[in-house]
């Protein structure tokens, strides 16, 4: 009798950043490690998914990205630029459910008002950009294990 191991559910990222190369790396990235990714080109879009996403698990077979703008998530992480048009990444953090959620907060900007902003506002982790695979997986990793469904 061979044993397999246990599975664990696929962990789920939601990246939010409205350049297409960034979410393109960043899916590229994660998926290599097993990830699910969905995208959003926006803040308003991102909420507008993870509103209406409440009830869908990470295990869903459904991988949304940008173009699918509106199909419902619920990501473990939330992968988030500070700087988008319309809504900013700071009040989308705001604005979300931190306890089902973990944030990790992305951008091109190393300040500390805006790691400041980032933290007041509910984000777990910041990581600069440019950024290498090897620093994104790691920050995903811990900001998963602290994810008691994962």
């Amino acid at each position: 009798m061979t044993l397999s191991p246990p599975t664990r559910p696929r962990r789920a990222v939601l990246v939010v950043d409205d350049d297409d190369r960034v979410r393109a790396v960043v899916r590229a990235v994660l998926e290599a490690d097993d990830f699910q990714v969905a995208e959003a080109a926006d803040g308003m879009s991102a909420l507008q998914m993870l509103q209406e996403g409440e009830g869908a698990g990470p295990d869903d077979d459904a991988q949304p990205s940008a173009d699918d703008a509106g199909a419902p998530v619920r990501p473990n992480v939330l992968v988030l630029d500070v700087m988008m048009p319309g809504m900013d990444g700071i009040e989308v953090c705001r604005q979300i459910d931190h306890r089902t959620t973990k944030v990790l907060m992305l951008t091109a900007r190393e300040d500390l008002a805006t790691r400041e902003a980032s933290a007041a506002a509910g984000a777990d982790a910041f990581l600069a950009k440019p950024f290498s695979a090897v620093e994104l997986l790691d920050a995903i990793e811990h900001l998963s294990a602290d994810d008691p469904d994962s």
